[in-house]
C-alpha cells in the first residue's frame, strides 16, 4: 500500500478506536514518525494531508524539515527522541513540541534558551514507566517534582509521554500515565505506537506516534 493509503487506514483505525472507547480524549492526533524517512516519503504524507510529524534526532530533522515547513507553514514537528542540552538551541528553533523533557538540567537549559531567544516549544515530560535503565525518561516517582520544577521555570509543560517496555502489557502503563497526568493537571497524553495505538486511545491518548504502519519498515541506526 502507498503512504496515502496507509495514512487513510490508520486514521480510520483511530476513528474506530475512539468510537469504541468509553472515554476517549476530546481529540486524538496522529503523529507520523518520519525518522529515517526520506524527504520524498514525507512529501507524500504532506500531499495526503498529514501535517503532524515526529522526529527522533535534532540533526536529522534539521536536514529535512526547514524547507518543508517553509512550503507547509501549518506543518507541526514534535521531537520524540532524547534531547541533549547542547542541542537545545537548535531544537527550540525547529520543533513545535518537545516530548522528551526528563531532567531538571534540560528544563533549565530550555528556560535559558527561552530567555535568550524568546523561543520555547510546548513540552511533554517523558516518564520511564517501565523503569528501564537503558531508556530515557524520568522515573515515575520523580515525575511530579520535575513537573513542578518546570512550572517554577515558567515552562509550557502540557502533557506526558511514555514508551512502555516491549515485553509488557501496555495497558497498565497507559493507565498509570493517564492518572499521573490527571493528578498533575496535565491534559495531553502521548502514548501508543504502531502496535498498540488503539489500546492507548482507550486510555485517553491525545497523541499517537505511528511510523512503520505509515512509512513501512525502516533501517535502524
Amino acid at each position: 500500500m502507498s503512504i496515502p493509503d496507509n495514512l487513510a487506514a490508520i486514521l480510520a483505525r483511530i476513528a474506530a478506536a475512539r468510537k469504541a472507547a468509553i472515554r476517549p480524549a476530546p481529540q486524538t492526533r496522529l503523529i507520523a514518525v518520519s525518522k529515517t524517512v526520506a524527504e520524498s516519503g514525507i512529501r507524500a504524507a504532506l500531499a495526503a494531508g498529514q501535517r503532524l510529524f515526529g522526529e527522533n534526532r535534532v540533526q536529522e530533522a534539521m536536514a529535512k524539515f526547514p524547507p518543508l515547513k517553509g512550503e507547509y507553514p501549518e506543518a507541526e514537528l514534535h521531537l520524540i527522541g532524547p534531547l541533549q542540552t547542547n542541542k537545545v538551541k537548535e531544537a527550540a528553533a525547529l520543533f513545535d513540541t518537545i516530548q522528551t523533557l526528563d531532567r531538571l538540567k534540560l528544563a533549565q537549559a530550555l528556560a535559558a534558551e527561552r530567555d535568550k531567544s524568546g523561543k520555547c516549544p510546548s513540552l511533554f515530560v517523558q516518564v520511564n514507566t517501565g523503569e528501564e535503565p537503558q531508556k530515557a525518561g524520568i522515573l515515575p516517582k520523580d515525575a511530579p517534582a520535575l513537573i513542578a520544577q518546570a512550572r517554577e521555570l515558567y515552562l509550557p509543560v502540557t502533557g506526558l509521554m511514555c514508551i512502555p517496555p516491549l515485553e509488557d502489557d501496555a495497558a497498565p502503563h497507559f493507565a498509570f500515565l493517564a492518572k499521573l497526568a490527571a493528578d498533575n493537571g496535565l491534559t495531553q497524553l502521548s502514548m501508543g505506537m504502531s502496535s498498540d495505538f488503539e489500546l492507548a486511545i482507550r486510555f485517553g491518548a491525545t497523541h499517537v506516534r505511528v511510523g512503520t504502519a505509515i512509512f513501512g519498515a525502516r533501517e535502524s541506526h
